[in-house]
């Protein structure tokens, strides 16, 4: 997976915007890249764009530990999360927000910029 990150430090946000195959190693690289930006930049809020992104690959299994793995490189709980995901990913992306819900992180799923936007910045 590829990935641009964007930073709208007079809104208060990181903008990722995302390509190619949705994988496990891909997401956690970019997990990553957006802890390292996020904390260098002493932002909270970021907004990342999947409507580029070609297929998801990874099992329940995959999402499941996804949350703890955030933790181990350090993401911390405060941050919020809005994703803008297409329609034919929303089964995947909603057990995605599901998870990470119930371990404590504030992430939205949406399919509307503007609606992502609002709930990142409110």
């Amino acid at each position: 997976m590829e990935w641009d990150i964007v930073i709208h430090d007079e809104d208060g946000y990181v903008e990722v915007i995302t390509s190619g195959l949705a994988d496990k190693d891909g997401s956690l690289n970019m997990a990553h890249a957006i802890k390292d930006t996020m904390r260098s930049h002493r932002i909270m809020k970021v907004l990342i764009d999947h409507r580029n992104i070609e297929d998801v690959a990874g099992d329940s299994f995959d999402i499941y530990d996804r949350p703890k793995i955030f933790r181990l490189i350090g993401v911390i709980l405060r941050i919020r999360i809005a994703e803008i995901i297409k329609p034919e990913h929303l089964d995947h992306f909603v057990f995605f927000e599901t998870v990470c819900r119930n371990q404590g992180f504030k992430l939205s799923v949406f399919q509307d910029k503007d609606k992502a936007l609002a709930w990142l910045l409110s």
